[in-house]
């Protein structure tokens, strides 16, 4: 089995928070976005995964560090790990098409800007499935049409009319892989565009149009990481998960605590001081950080960052940070300082 990641997006829609770090990489509950994907992704499919595919942006912006954590993370799991580079941001047919040599056999395809939960076993009659979450405004997101075997028989992007409940969201199982591929490659050089981009739902399409048989797969919970409102969310969503699932340490042995109290669900990470403070629930807080006469619950705070008389909820706070205020609801990108 193979795990194909395009993640060249730059992230907008979480900035500042990403405008010195790939969105995929920034950490939730104390690891990253991307990591905690594939992870979890590799865990529902019960099955030793042979590669993992990156395909990032610009290497000025996705640099030999992220390289080195990416394989890493795909070592991790006793994978191979394949760099691949999308120069152009020309949809996300073209993306998966960066990482054609890669292109073959069984495979998932994941957009790294989402978390998930999900228990289920892919099914053996399908020729791909595609993970689902219920909503309940169907007319917000894209869609499956299903027929009378529960097989889905088309694509709907936000309808007006009631199709289904069961929204997309951006993962996907193909037994061959290459069978994409190839209706991929007929898009690219037909110059099949949408919004001058190349998607993937043109060559899922040309997929179903030859008989082939789709399945959804449908998870517990989707978790977005678009902007700083919802990557909070998740973040407390996630950590829950965490501490219910007792698998991973939630705070770091090098923590000093001077007169301080952590309220469940937290991570705390390596070397971290908090004095005079109430932490929690539901803060991450990375590495080498000092906390002091403060409450924070319900936050986001990266590494290398300093706080002293906060009183913070709903706030997400970057790496290398000064902050010292009575503010609450905030958004502090990297190296910000506030005195």
């Amino acid at each position: 089995m193979k795990i194909i990641v395009p993640m060249a997006g730059r992230g907008s829609r979480l900035r500042p928070h990403s405008l010195t770090v790939p969105k995929p990489l920034i950490p939730v509950a104390g690891q990253p976005i991307v990591h905690r994907l594939v992870k979890d992704i590799a865990k529902v499919l019960k099955q030793p995964i042979e590669e993992v595919a990156f395909v990032l942006g610009d290497p000025a912006w996705f640099g030999d560090d992220v390289v080195e954590s990416l394989e890493a993370l795909a070592q991790s799991l006793g994978a191979k790990a394949s760099i691949y580079r999308q120069d152009l941001p020309l949809g996300t047919g073209h993306a998966i098409m960066c990482a054609k040599p890669s292109l073959s056999g069984p495979a998932v395809i994941a957009y790294a800007d989402t978390l998930i939960r999900a228990e289920f076993d892919l099914d053996p009659t399908a020729d791909s499935v595609i993970w689902t979450k219920e909503v309940e405004n169907p007319e917000a997101y894209g869609v499956v049409k299903l027929n009378e075997n529960q097989e889905i028989v088309e694509l709907v992007e936000k309808p007006q009319t009631f199709v289904s409940n069961q929204a997309v969201i951006g993962i996907y199982y193909f037994k061959d892989v290459a069978v994409l591929k190839d209706k991929l490659q007929e898009v690219l050089d037909e110059n099949v565009t949408n919004g001058g981009e190349y998607q993937i739902n043109d060559g899922i399409k040309r997929m179903m149009a030859e008989g082939k048989i789709f399945k959804t797969g449908t998870v517990d919970e989707w978790m977005d990481c678009g902007n700083k409102a919802i990557t909070v969310e998740t973040n407390g969503k996630m950590l829950q998960f965490l501490k219910t699932d007792g698998e991973e340490e939630m705070v770091a042995p090098s923590v000093t605590l001077d007169n301080a109290e952590i309220i469940e669900p937290c991570f705390i990470g390596e070397n971290v001081v908090l004095r005079d403070c109430i932490i929690g629930p539901n803060v991450s807080i990375g590495n080498d950080c000092i906390i002091d006469n403060s409450i924070i619950k319900n936050s986001l705070i990266q590494n290398h960052t300093s706080i002293k008389n906060a009183n913070l909820d709903d706030a997400m706070i970057g790496n290398h940070v000064k902050y010292n205020g009575n503010f609450t609801s905030v958004s502090i990108g990297d190296y910000a300082v506030l005195e």
